[in-house]
């Protein structure tokens, strides 16, 4: 049964703890985990906040629904912004309790950590985090299997390198931080992938002091994992951000990354064309294999480039193709242009020709298409 507290009480408790769930497609989950958390934080002053990527199965109204009865569960339901760490920022910034802690909303976190987690606040008036950890003695991954635990232990060698403090499981998603340093840390996070505490580990100024209390990592009860390749990449993308992150922008690297595969894309559609027709038929195949690359541009950036405001649905994405082959023309004409004049004049051969003209066009399609394309959304 769920504690519900009158208003003269919620007047009268000063919160201890604020406790962030972000969430996607968790609806069943939520009535569970707000009863976990009534249990597990018996006596204390507390309120969740669930921050839901607009989920189409209804995870933020079965949220207000609990909410309408008590008043410490709130929502914030995202419309047209994504990703994990956001939302924990979101979260963890629209809470006026002292202390305030991350936890998935697929249960597979231990929220009986939650209380020790605060004690250790207590008794430490310095202490900046508390971190739940799977590789410290007494924790455990459950029933991960030797893959899972071997990819895990290679993500962790990685974020060390990057890292301002020797922790066992840098990778968590589950801890308890001060509100005040995270709001003085925010605007040095990039908010990117699923790894928020790499995020405000790195992004700190001075060491944060922290320590990491031992849990066993459940087995998720319902729904899907989010864990994909998408999110590997993500989180390979944060660390590149926080290594070189200031030198070239990772969205722009990102692009340009894409802009390479491109290249290949290009030259395996203008190879054929121009071997088995002639050196005549140039032009007509630099505008197939200009067209073929930029549909296969598209599609990756809006996997990857643009995954936090990526376009979903037969007709967003086609809306999206057809602004990016628009916004995209003045640099496909410059392509075309350029490698057409080059090609006539004789500098270099067919195959230079076309790369200069691919280069040519980059810069104004990263810079068109991040305006036109996915900034408007």
């Amino acid at each position: 049964m769920l504690q519900t507290m009158t208003t003269s009480d919620q007047a009268a408790a000063l919160l201890d703890v604020a406790i962030v769930i972000p969430t996607f497609n968790e609806a069943a989950n939520v009535p569970k985990l707000v009863a976990k958390l009534d249990a597990a934080l018996a006596g204390l002053a507390w309120e969740a906040i669930f921050v839901d990527d607009d989920s189409p199965d209804g995870t933020a109204d079965a949220a207000r629904t609990l909410g309408r009865a008590d008043r410490r569960v709130r929502v914030i339901q995202r419309i047209g912004r994504r990703g994990l760490s956001s939302a924990c920022i979101e979260g963890m910034c629209a809470t006026a309790a002292p202390l305030v802690a991350v936890i998935d909303g697929d249960l597979q976190h231990d929220e009986t950590l939650l209380p020790q987690m605060l004690a250790t606040f207590r008794a430490d008036q310095s202490l900046d985090v508390a971190i739940g950890s799977r590789f410290v003695a007494g924790g455990g991954t459950g029933d991960w299997d030797r893959d899972r635990v071997a990819k895990s232990a290679f993500a962790t060698r990685l974020s060390r390198r990057v890292l301002k403090a020797d922790l066992t499981d840098p990778m968590s998603g589950f801890f308890m931080i001060r509100s005040d340093v995270v709001r003085r840390i925010v605007p040095g996070l990039n908010a990117i992938g699923f790894k928020i505490l790499l995020d405000i580990m790195t992004a700190s100024p001075q060491p944060l002091k922290f320590v990491e209390l031992p849990y066993t990592f459940r087995t998720r009860e319902l729904g899907e994992s989010k864990l994909d390749h998408v999110v590997a990449m993500e989180f390979l993308i944060a660390l590149y951000d926080r290594m070189f992150g200031r030198i070239v922008p990772v969205r722009f690297a990102m692009f340009s990354a894409i802009g390479l595969i491109g290249v290949g894309v290009h030259m395996s559609v203008l190879f054929p064309v121009v071997r088995l027709w002639g050196e005549g038929t140039f032009l007509a195949g630099q505008i197939l294999a200009a067209v073929t690359a930029m549909t296969a541009n598209f599609f990756l950036n809006n996997a990857l480039t643009y995954r936090d405001r990526r376009l979903k649905g037969a007709k967003a994405l086609l809306d999206g193709w057809v602004s990016f082959c628009v916004v995209c023309s003045v640099g496909l004409v410059a392509n075309i242009g350029v490698a057409g004049f080059l090609h006539d004049a004789r500098e270099g051969g067919w195959a230079v020709s076309a790369l200069v003209g691919v280069l040519v066009g980059a810069v104004w399609n990263y810079a068109l298409s991040s305006r036109f394309v996915w900034g408007r959304y």
